[in-house]
C-alpha cells in the first residue's frame, strides 16, 4: 500500500510552503494555502515567521553556541569532514552553500566559513575522495524552460528488489526549470493506473503543466511504433493528458540524454538514496523518499541554480485539475466523424486508422491544401495526414 502524499513532518511542509510562497512573490497565496490544506491565517502566519527569522523561527531551535577564534581550524574541518560523511555525494561548492545556510539560520557554530578550496583540500586530505571523482566532473551546456510547468519531466527509475523480495519502481517527476522535484513514488508496477494516480496527486497539489516529457516506453508511450508510415500510436495515458490540453513529448528511442535533467536526478537519487539503505517494504521506501525529497527541493543546492534550492525557482501552476473532463469540441473549419471499432474512421468513401485508443471518441478533420491532403486532431492534438488520392 502506498504512503500517503502529504505523510511528511509540519516542519516539511512549512519549509516547502514558504520557498514556494517567496517564489511567487506572494502571488495567489489562497490558491497556495489550497493546495497545502492550511487557512490563509496560517498560511500567512509562516510566511511572516519566515520573513522575520528565516527557517529557524518555523520552529525552536537551540542557542548558537560560540568558540574559541584559536580553535576554529581544527574543528571547522572536523565539522566538514562530519557534514560530508553526512552526504558523502556532496562537494565542496555543496558544503560552502549549506555551511552558508546555516549560518544565517544560526545553525553554524563558527564565526569563519572556509573558501571552497579549502573545503576540498579538507575533504581530499581526509581520503573522502575517490580516485578519479573530479575528473569525472564537465561543464555541460544546459537548456532550460523559461518559466515552472512549461516542462515537466517524468520517468520511472528502474525498479530495484526489497527486503521482502519484491520490486519497487521509483517513479520521479521534475520541473524542467527549477529542477523542483513534483513527485517521488514508491510504485509497486509501473501501470497506467498507477503513473495517472500519481500524477492526479501532483496535479492537484502543483497545478497542470504545459508539457510532459516521458521516454517511449509503457505506459506513457508506444515505444514510437507506428500502425502504418505516418500513423503514430498513441497510449490511453496520451490520450487523458491531451484530454487536460497537456503535451506529451517523448525523448528520441535509445537517446536518454533527451531527458538530461530527469537522468541527472536519477544519478544524484541513485546515489544518495538507492546505495545507502536497505528497504524492508513499498511504505519504508515511501517514507524514506518523502523525506529525502524535501531535503532535495528545500536544503539541497544545485549548481545549475547558482547553489540555490530547487523550491525558490519553482511556483504552482495557474491552471488547476479538474477531474471533469469538457467534451472534445471543433471548430466550423473541421469535419468530424466518430471512432469505430479497429480505431478506424470512414471519410468521403475511405476508410482512414487513427488509433484504438480513440475508439467511441470523435476526431475533427480540415483540409491541408487543395490538392485532397487533410489532417487529423483529436481536440488540439495533430493525429496524422490523410490524402484522399491514396
Amino acid at each position: 500500500m502506498l504512503m500517503p502524499f502529504e505523510n511528511r513532518t509540519v516542519m516539511e511542509q512549512r519549509i516547502e510552503f514558504v520557498l514556494l510562497a517567496e517564489a511567487n512573490n506572494g502571488g495567489k497565496i489562497k490558491d497556495l494555502c489550497r493546495r497545502f490544506n492550511i487557512s490563509r491565517k496560517t498560511g500567512y502566519k509562516w510566511i511572516n515567521r519566515y520573513k522575520d527569522g528565516g527557517f529557524k523561527s518555523l520552529k525552536d531551535r537551540s542557542r548558537r553556541p560560540h568558540h574559541s577564534p584559536g580553535r576554529y581550524r581544527k574543528e571547522i574541518e572536523d565539522y566538514v569532514v562530519k557534514l560530508r560523511g553526512q552526504e558523502s555525494e556532496w562537494g565542496s561548492k555543496k558544503l560552502k552553500r549549506i555551511m552558508k545556510d546555516r549560518s544565517e539560520d544560526g545553525k553554524y557554530p563558527f564565526d569563519i566559513i572556509p573558501c571552497k578550496n579549502t573545503i576540498g583540500r579538507m575533504i581530499k586530505r581526509n581520503g573522502l575522495i575517490e580516485p578519479g571523482k573530479s575528473e569525472q566532473s564537465k561543464a555541460w551546456h544546459r537548456f532550460e524552460y523559461d518559466e515552472p510547468n512549461e516542462l515537466w519531466q517524468i520517468d520511472f527509475k528502474g525498479y530495484f528488489t526489497m527486503l521482502n523480495r519484491q520490486n519497487c519502481h521509483p517513479l520521479a517527476i521534475l520541473d524542467d526549470h527549477s529542477r523542483f522535484n513534483i513527485g517521488l513514488f514508491a510504485c509497486g508496477n509501473q501501470t497506467n493506473l498507477t503513473v495517472r494516480t500519481h500524477l492526479i496527486e501532483v496535479f492537484e497539489k502543483y497545478g497542470l503543466p504545459e508539457r510532459i516529457l516521458s521516454d517511449n516506453g509503457t505506459p506513457w508511450g508506444t515505444c514510437g511504433q507506428e500502425n502504418e508510415p505516418g500513423i503514430r500510436v498513441f497510449s490511453s495515458l496520451e490520450k487523458w493528458l491531451i484530454r487536460l490540453n497537456i503535451k506529451l513529448i517523448h525523448g528520441r528511442p535509445y537517446h536518454p540524454q533527451t531527458q538530461g535533467k530527469e537522468e541527472r536526478f536519477n544519478k544524484t537519487f541513485k546515489l544518495e538514496v538507492l546505495k545507502r539503505n536497505n528497504f524492508k517494504n513499498i511504505d519504508h521506501c515511501q517514507e524514506y523518499f518523502a523525506g529525502w525529497r524535501e531535503k532535495y527541493n528545500c536544503l539541497r543546492p544545485h549548481e545549475s541554480l547558482n547553489l540555490d534550492v530547487p523550491a525558490k525557482h519553482y511556483s504552482p501552476s495557474n491552471r488547476s485539475y479538474s477531474s471533469y473532463l469538457p467534451p472534445v469540441e471543433y471548430d466550423g473549419s473541421c469535419t468530424v466523424r466518430k471512432v469505430f471499432e479497429k480505431g478506424e474512421i470512414s471519410f468521403k468513401g475511405k476508410i482512414f486508422k487513427v488509433g484504438k485508443a480513440f475508439v467511441g471518441d470523435y476526431v475533427g478533420i480540415k483540409p491541408f491544401n487543395n490538392d485532397g491532403q487533410y489532417e487529423v486532431y483529436y481536440s488540439n492534438q495533430y493525429l496524422r495526414n490523410i490524402s484522399l488520392k491514396e
